[in-house]
């Protein structure tokens, strides 16, 4: 009887015990796995690719890609099953344009869900950003610190949503500055400003949680719809 009231209480303590939730943590050079599914959008893809250049700068890691599972759980509410499937409450981000959150599970993972396409975009290198990325380490050469850990608590929860619909820049006189610099050093083959350069602009952009680019359109500097290659950047972003 006395073995069968032990055996009792310690299963009542295995039930009654909450269970602790795990920290986020990803270390320098092991692959870090990353769960998104193949129907997102051309500009989640994009971000990903961004992402997993980032993390290689940081922790000297690499990304691996998969469908179902991985420390890093991305998508796009309402298209990708495997946000519902994390049982992540997103109620926050219901009736919101490019808003994203990010949310560690109770088993460690890290969560990105997206209102939108841009909205997950935003959310995954707002990871960049919680590893030390400047959106400008291309245009100011600010060169992010190497680390051997990143670490995010088990209570960590960041909800972001845009105030004003749109946000972006004019590249003014860029027959002057941009213009100059890209054909005589970036994109000599081409000898003017193009695609390569427009590339490095849109990942600005998407750094900055930025949606609107109004393009260079001096005549010495090919205006943006002269040029295709410059359409098929833009739309990947």
């Amino acid at each position: 009887m006395r073995h069968k009231l032990l055996f009792s209480f310690f299963i009542f303590l295995i039930v009654a015990l909450p269970i602790r939730s795990k920290d986020f943590v990803l270390t320098s050079g092991q692959t870090v796995v990353i769960a998104c599914s193949p129907s997102e959008e051309l500009v989640v893809r994009t971000a990903l690719e961004m992402l997993g250049r980032d993390i290689q700068t940081v922790l000297s890691s690499t990304t691996q890609a998969n469908e179902k599972t991985g420390e890093i759980v991305i998508g796009t509410v309402g298209q990708s099953e495997l946000i519902s499937r994390t049982g992540i409450d997103v109620s926050a981000l219901k009736g919101k344009k490019q808003a994203f959150l990010l949310s560690v599970s109770p088993e460690g993972k890290l969560i990105v869900a997206g209102s939108d396409k841009h909205g997950t975009a935003y959310g995954i290198l707002e990871i960049s950003r919680l590893l030390g990325v400047s959106p400008w380490e291309w245009w100011a050469d600010v060169t992010p610190e190497k680390k051997k850990l990143f670490k995010l608590s088990s209570k960590f929860r960041s909800v972001q949503s845009p105030s004003v619909e749109y946000r972006g820049i004019f590249i003014n006189d860029e027959d002057w500055g941009l213009y100059r610099w890209s054909k005589n050093n970036y994109e000599k083959e081409r000898g003017n400003f193009g695609p390569k350069t427009y590339a490095q602009i849109c990942e600005l952009l998407l750094r900055l949680q930025a949606n609107y680019l109004c393009p260079a359109m001096h005549d010495a500097s090919m205006a943006f719809h002269r040029i295709p290659e410059n359409r098929l950047v833009a739309d990947s972003f």
